[in-house]
């Protein structure tokens, strides 16, 4: 019996099978769980063909957590694939322009750009967790994704400063959901070979970084460790934390400068 036996989870921002949100779905699933994925626009029919992989393939939905209607429409949705209850959302939605808001832009940013960062990459946690509170069970689980905000990484620029703002959010979801039985946390992955990495402009920086400081080693290619935390933390094995942002980085965070 798996830990995530009998529960429903929304994991959002499905791309490509070398996604943490796929990886997730894909463990989530195995572990027990009916598993629903979103994507929107001209990637929704890339999620579509992807998910196929997955046994059973998760019911697919078009969500743009930036789009108010598509949030207004959320729970409908998920009524009509069959979702009558959810006990967990995976927030894996992250987007900054490559050409003015990373790469070294930082100080030229305009404020178009990044308010468009901060909107999808932090505002949405927020957004999209509200979407979802009319279906929540009695107890349940939002997960989001960063990139520990605490540093300010070379070339990741206004992304890194929304994730400092969803890795804030989140505890502020966590303060005043909490007395409504939902816990939210923030797991801060190290480098995965994922698209959005691969958007970032001299990203392949961050594996020198991690080849040379992780304690216990990093493998950029697999996102399992990571997808395994962020089921860990839709279960009940953590019923007790919330506003909390678990490292997995193989111990860099902990080595310093």
């Amino acid at each position: 019996m798996g830990i995530l036996e009998g529960k429903t989870i929304l994991v959002t921002g499905v791309t490509m099978n070398t996604s943490i949100a796929y990886k997730v779905a894909e463990i989530a699933a195995a572990e027990g769980a009916t598993v629903v994925v979103s994507n929107f626009g001209r990637a929704l029919s890339l999620t579509q063909r992807i998910v196929k992989r997955l046994d059973p393939a998760p019911a697919v939905l078009e969500l743009d957590v930036t789009d108010a209607d598509h949030l207004a429409r959320l729970p409908q949705a998920l009524a009509e694939a069959g979702v009558e209850r959810l006990d967990g959302v995976v927030h894996s939605v992250a987007y900054a322009n490559p050409e003015t808001a990373l790469g070294g832009k930082f100080l030229t940013t305009p404020f178009e750009d990044v308010s468009q960062a901060m909107h999808v990459s932090a505002y949405s946690l927020v957004s999209l967790t509200m979407a979802c509170k009319p279906l929540f069970a009695e107890t349940a689980a939002v997960v989001g994704l960063t990139f520990d905000a605490r540093i300010s990484w070379p070339t990741y620029d206004w992304m890194g400063v929304a994730k400092a703002a969803l890795e804030s959010a989140s505890r502020y979801v966590a303060r005043y959901l909490g007395p409504e039985g939902v816990r939210c946390n923030i797991v801060a992955a190290g480098p995965i070979d994922t698209i959005a990495k691969k958007a970032i402009p001299g990203s392949t920086s961050f594996d020198d970084i991690w080849g040379g400081r992780a304690p216990l080693g990093w493998d950029s290619s697999d996102a399992t460790a990571t997808a395994k935390v962020v089921v860990a933390l839709l279960s009940d094995w953590f019923a007790m934390t919330s506003g909390e942002m678990i490292h997995v980085d193989g111990g860099l965070h902990s080595t310093g400068a």
